[in-house]
């Protein structure tokens, strides 16, 4: 078995109960299946009255003879019956008989199926919770290299395959083969030299269907990348409408998408194509060994005479009994194919390292302190050097503002305090305990942020800021909306609270979703604040309200400011200046004024994009 598919046999642990009743009911299965077939000889029998009369019952002779006992024994009875009962009272009791074996076997096929059923399901349920809980644990930078497309396929498509797969395995190795050994038990019995055909057969047709399945792990593979890509392209145009239809890209984008489904179509097509072959191969192999026996057989039975007619016909019915569970493991073969490509890819994130998770030696904190030591940072995108040799205190109570151009690594700052990124060299302690010795839960206790893209998720106002504090009362989050000066728009909605604000809050204005995520960092009430370019989504009047309730949250609070706007930070204990992952200078709003170098020049120009 391959060791993708390996790695599902623990998730099946807590289903062993419905794998043995399964594996219980597929050998009673494949067992009546083949008495089914075998008890078509008695009513042959009794039909054509060509059957060998036997007047007394056979001893057992051992288990070697066992075939030969159990048919002189079924002789016997039946000659009984003629005699004593007459041949419509036999013919009613072995039909009757034969309709109740077919009954016993069906009902055994449905009850295998229904365990079967909750063992799928079950799993299907416990691989889907395990891979949103690995989503949710891998760290940030995981995101930056995978589309979410991708992972979204991997998460809803890959894990259906993988169960549909898994599961064919277990009648690969219990229901068919049974009913195939079975009933090859019985056609040995009637005639041994019939059989060596059947056994001819099945390494043929096996050499066959492995043949053509060959290539079919590697086109799953890539069809199911391909299926990745066409998501997150759907993903995308959805994020990206406004911009898509304001550029004119709606042929850009349907370009992209229909070579995508283009490829999609033609490897879904060479994978259906092998998939679609497997049955009628497997079924035409049966009906050409049919041929041969029908043909060798009929020279046994009219030429020969080692053979009765109505022993031939239910030797055929046999032969015939082995084509189904032959074409449903020649089927079963290429879906774990398939699903041997769905799994590796399924794995490929469950067995990704989270390389920023808590350590056995990771310790708890109850609060914060002293000071935000920062000491002789480096740090890198990559190849990229974002931070270098970076050092700075931030002590309890102070707010510090990080200014600077775009891209010379206040938002880094931001990351590595919440600890989204491990830095690469130097440390950041927190009461001088170092980031990675505390444990993440209530490390990141200690911190609120409130970002410039202000996220919101799909629900009401009350779901998007009780974020913040699961448990929160009504009367918390209208405290909250007052600081946050979000009440008053809040109060004219329909619902209030209550009001489902869209996909990504698209129901609301930039400057409404930006009070409601300074809101939510407000409920969470944390010592210490990151404000990451706050401000910058709010027109004047809304950024004149909410920098009152900033300035009202970060009395007596640790505040972090990356400024874009000088209204920000001019009142901040400590303004930082970066270019280029350094600081160039330091101190409060009137000194670097008076200096007259960066800062300055930033100020003059009243941006610090």
């Amino acid at each position: 078995m391959d060791e993708n598919l390996k790695k599902l046999i623990p998730y099946t642990k807590k289903y062993k109960t419905n794998i043995i009743w399964n594996v219980t009911f597929n050998v009673l299965y494949a067992l009546f299946g083949t008495l089914g077939m075998v008890l078509v000889f008695p009513v042959l029998n009794v039909l054509f009255s060509d059957g060998e009369k036997v007047t007394s019952l056979p001893k057992f002779d051992g288990i070697m003879e066992i075939g030969n006992y159990a048919k002189q024994t079924l002789f016997y009875y039946i000659t009984k019956l003629n005699q004593t009962k007459g041949l419509n009272y036999s013919l009613l009791l072995t039909i009757s008989l034969l309709i109740t074996t077919f009954l016993f076997k069906n009902l055994f096929n449905f009850l295998g199926l229904q365990h079967l059923m909750k063992l799928k399901s079950g799993v299907l349920r416990d691989l889907r919770n395990k891979m949103y809980h690995k989503i949710v644990e891998l760290p940030v930078s995981y995101y930056s290299e995978k589309r979410k497309g991708d992972v979204m396929a991997r998460m809803l498509g890959d894990v259906n395959e993988v169960q549909n797969s898994f599961f064919a395995v277990l009648e690969l190795i219990v229901k068919e083969p049974l009913t195939i050994i079975f009933s090859l038990i019985a056609m040995f019995n009637i005639s041994w030299k019939l059989t060596l055909f059947v056994f001819i057969f099945i390494p043929v047709s096996g050499l066959l269907i492995s043949k053509i399945g060959k290539s079919l792990k590697g086109q799953s593979i890539r069809a199911q990348r391909e299926n990745g890509f066409m998501i997150s392209i759907v993903e995308e145009t959805l994020s990206g409408l406004k911009v898509i239809k304001a550029f004119n890209s709606e042929s850009f984008f349907s370009t992209i998408f229909t070579g995508s489904t283009e490829r999609l179509y033609v490897l879904t097509n060479k994978i259906g194509k092998k998939n679609n072959l497997a049955s009628p191969l497997s079924e035409f192999l049966g009906i050409v060994v049919i041929a041969v026996l029908l043909f060798y057989g009929g020279n046994l039975v009219l030429v020969d005479g080692s053979l009765t007619g109505s022993l031939f016909l239910a030797y055929i019915g046999l032969a015939y009994n082995i084509l189904t569970p032959a074409k449903a493991i020649s089927k079963a073969v290429y879906q774990v194919k398939n699903g041997v490509a769905a799994a590796e890819r399924v794995f490929e994130i469950l067995d990704t390292p989270n390389v920023i998770m808590d350590s056995p030696a990771s310790k708890d904190i109850s609060g914060f302190e002293n000071a935000i030591s920062i000491k002789n940072v480096t740090f890198a995108y990559e190849e990229q050097k974002v931070l270098k040799d970076f050092s700075l205190e931030i002590p309890k109570g102070k707010t510090i503002a990080l200014v600077g151009q775009s891209g010379s690594g206040k938002s880094t700052i931001a990351n590595l305090l919440l600890r989204f990124y491990d830095i690469s060299a130097g440390s950041i302690a927190v009461d001088g305990v170092e980031l990675k010795d505390i444990k993440l839960h209530p490390m990141r206790e200690l911190f609120g942020l409130v970002t410039q893209d202000s996220i919101m998720f799909n629900g009401t106002i009350a779901d998007n800021i009780r974020i913040g504090k699961e448990n929160a009362t009504n009367e918390e989050i209208y405290n909250a909306l007052k600081i946050a000066n979000a009440l008053e728009f809040v109060e004219h909605l329909p619902l209030g609270i209550d009001t489902n604000i869209g996909d990504s809050g698209s129901k609301l204005s930039g400057g409404q979703r930006q009070r409601l995520s300074i809101a939510r960092a407000v409920l969470k009430n944390p010592p210490i604040m990151i404000l990451d370019e706050a401000t910058s989504a709010l027109d004047t009047e809304s950024e004149r309200l909410v920098q009152q309730a900033l300035e009202n949250m970060m009395q007596n609070r640790t505040s972090v400011v990356i400024a874009h706007r000088l209204s920000t930070i001019q009142k901040a204990d400590l303004i930082v200046v970066m270019q280029k992952g350094r600081i160039v200078e330091q101190g409060t709003h009137d000194e670097l004024i008076a200096l007259g170098g960066t800062y300055h020049k930033l100020v003059m120009m009243q941006s610090f994009e």
